[in-house]
């Protein structure tokens, strides 16, 4: 488990250092995803980081918190504890839950089945979640402060899970996915490629990896990437991929593009 646990430490602290500096003000500015801000995105991420240590410590009382969380309004719940505090005081309170989770997810059996929202989940694929989810809501933070990120190949914990995540993204839509597997090639930050699927397909997406994690986290309508997309089964998934949990999302707009010249 050290691997993965080191990688969201990472993650952790790459947003960390976002907005370890920010004022009040800028907590609470707004973000790509509708009615959010920034305090919002970093409360999110606490509160199911939250969740995640009750889910490894304790099951029962975590199926009992879920149960309640389904009855009282989703994901919405997570933003509230953010807004009844400063946003320093909300980082240090993250950054001490998410310690905690840390500690425990370094010794928990990689087999074993941890309960979620939905299927339970192996322990490294829990992990890997967690990652993916404070790197795509990192990516919210950082273009709401107009910061860039340098990728990293830790995103080639994204891209698995975006490519395991095809067969949810139908049925999450209650659509029917297609027989035809579809080829994944990604170039990684570090020059190196990462290949998922029958290299035969005719189905193919290929570009670089950031541009699919964008993609597939709904962070990036596919238009604004330079990935390229072969075939009707693949064009279909990148219209409606969703690594993440929860309802279909609707997905960024295409950015407006300058066109005077």
């Amino acid at each position: 488990m050290d691997p993965i646990c080191d990688d969201l430490v990472a993650e952790h602290d790459s947003l960390d250092e976002l907005v370890a500096g920010i004022d009040e003000a800028t907590w609470d500015r707004a973000t790509e995803s509708p009615g959010w801000s920034i305090r919002d995105q970093v409360s999110h991420l606490w509160f199911f980081d939250q969740r995640a240590l009750m889910a490894l410590t304790d099951p029962d009382a975590f199926a009992a918190d879920a149960a309640e969380l389904m009855r009282s309004g989703g994901t919405e719940a997570s933003v509230v504890p953010g807004r009844s505090m400063t946003g320093a005081a909300m980082l240090v309170a993250w950054r001490r839950d998410r310690g905690r989770l840390v500690d425990v997810a370094r010794g928990v059996d990689p087999s074993a089945r941890v309960p979620w929202y939905g299927p339970a989940m192996g322990a490294r694929s829990f992990v890997t979640a967690r990652l993916m989810e404070t790197w795509a809501h990192g990516q919210d933070v950082a273009d709401a402060l107009g910061a860039e990120r340098e990728p990293t190949d830790r995103l080639r914990h994204v891209a698995h899970i975006g490519v395991r995540a095809r067969p949810f993204s139908y049925a999450i839509r209650k659509m029917a996915m297609p027989d035809a597997d579809v080829h994944v090639a990604l170039t990684t930050p570090s020059g190196d490629t990462v290949t998922y699927g029958a290299p035969s397909s005719p189905d193919v997406v290929r570009g670089p990896l950031l541009d699919f994690c964008l993609v597939v986290t709904q962070r990036r309508h596919r238009v604004d990437t330079a990935l390229e997309v072969h075939g009707p089964a693949a064009e279909e998934w990148m219209s409606i991929a969703q690594a993440f949990a929860g309802e279909p999302g609707p997905g960024r707009p295409p950015r407006e593009t300058d066109t005077t010249g």
